[in-house]
């Protein structure tokens, strides 16, 4: 099994990486962690210094990915949600974790939302953490 972990810098994102760390464990699957960001900058590299601690911390040896997409000018959520999507066909992916902000109607008609993305795309099971 392969396991994909979008995270995006927030708490939840994190939340979804230690209970994904937890399923490859259990489930003796490879893990796979990605950030993708329009520039790779200091909060990117931050980013990822964070991810491999909670990598490192539970055993799993993964290097965390970036994936830069230029077009995420307009409702980033939806573009960075379909580039989620297009990495599970395209590496071969059976589960995604993602994190999710909880955000209103409103957020999301405005912003839209990367996890609604990938769920609506229905290629693998995705397990939404809070």
């Amino acid at each position: 099994m392969k396991i994909l972990v979008p995270i995006d810098g927030s708490d939840c994102s994190f939340r979804a990486l230690e209970f994904a760390t937890g399923m490859a464990t259990r489930y003796d699957a490879a893990l796979h962690v990605v950030h993708i960001t329009d520039a790779r900058d200091e909060a990117t590299d931050a980013i990822l210094e964070r991810a491999r601690d909670v990598l490192d911390a539970n055993d799993v040896e993964d290097e965390p990915d970036v994936r830069t997409d230029i077009s995420l000018d307009f409702r980033p959520s939806d573009r960075i949600g379909e580039d989620v999507v297009e990495l599970v066909a395209e590496e071969g992916y059976d589960h995604v974790v993602m994190g999710h902000h909880g955000a209103g109607a409103v957020e999301r008609a405005i912003l839209g939302s990367a996890t609604e993305t990938v769920m609506d795309a229905e290629r693998v099971p995705v397990s939404v953490v809070p």
